[in-house]
């Protein structure tokens, strides 16, 4: 019996959390709380905008898991297709269809789509858990020339999110999946441009936590803001915003 290569021991994992996942995935991504659902819509808007769908029809989202943030994409009006690797996430995305949206199993490391396909590529959360290298490859192809990808994903350099990749006992206990990393600004920086993409931009955001009280969080909000404008303490958000375009 042959043994099953790093790749597909990572792909297996992810579709095995997926499973875990499926019944109270928002509970433990932490977007049901009421800080949760604040920081999803900060989320939601800079990645539109930083993928400038203004000018987009149609949309590719990357690890779209049960589909809160497809639903929030898909209130511009544009056609997404919405795919993550998990059935199960994919199951349960479906149980609240909407018109412009097509949830399917794919991997965002080899996708069937044609070259330059899709106005757009974004995600949430989702760069992290697979081969960024050869994700971002796939990304630009089926990307239209000119076009954007935008993303938000976790910030290495937040002590808890460091703490939290690392150390497999807090992993497991924090609901993440084995094989899940994040990222330094400077790195994701890095992999953009060796894919391809030109106008890359990483900004570290997000200081709201889920647990934050819902009396707290326009204070919380407010100073989070002040300190993502501070050229040093900034690098420890919570998260990151990045984009890129492919080249005409």
């Amino acid at each position: 019996m042959h043994s099953l290569s790093s790749a597909d021991s990572r792909k297996e994992h992810e579709r095995a959390h997926g499973k875990f996942l499926a019944p109270r995935a928002l509970e433990i991504w932490g977007w049901s709380t009421a800080a949760g659902k604040e920081r999803a819509r900060r989320r939601t808007n800079l990645i539109l905008e930083y993928a400038r769908i203004q000018n987009c029809t149609c949309v590719l989202e990357y690890g779209c898991g049960t589909g809160m943030f497809s639903r929030f994409f898909a209130e511009t009006g544009i056609t997404l297709t919405a795919i993550d690797i998990s059935p199960d996430l994919i199951d349960e995305a479906q149980k609240e269809p909407k018109a412009n949206i097509t949830f399917q199993v794919a991997d965002v490391e080899s996708l069937s789509f044609a070259d330059a396909s899709f106005d757009a590529v974004i995600g949430n959360s989702v760069l992290h858990h697979v081969d960024v290298e050869q994700a971002l490859s796939e990304a630009f192809r089926v990307l239209k020339p000119g076009r954007f990808i935008a993303f938000a994903e976790p910030n290495m350099m937040n002590p808890q999110i460091a703490l939290q990749k690392n150390i497999p006992s807090l992993k497991r206990k924090m609901g993440d999946s084995p094989d899940e990393t994040a990222f330094f600004r400077w790195q994701a920086a890095r992999f953009l441009r060796q894919s391809g993409f030109t106008d890359v931009r990483v900004q570290p955001f997000d200081f709201l936590h889920p647990s934050i009280p819902q009396k707290m969080i326009s204070t919380v909000q407010r100073l989070g803001e002040c300190i993502e404008s501070l050229p040093l303490l900034k690098e420890f958000a919570g998260s990151l915003i990045l984009s890129g375009r492919k080249p005409e």
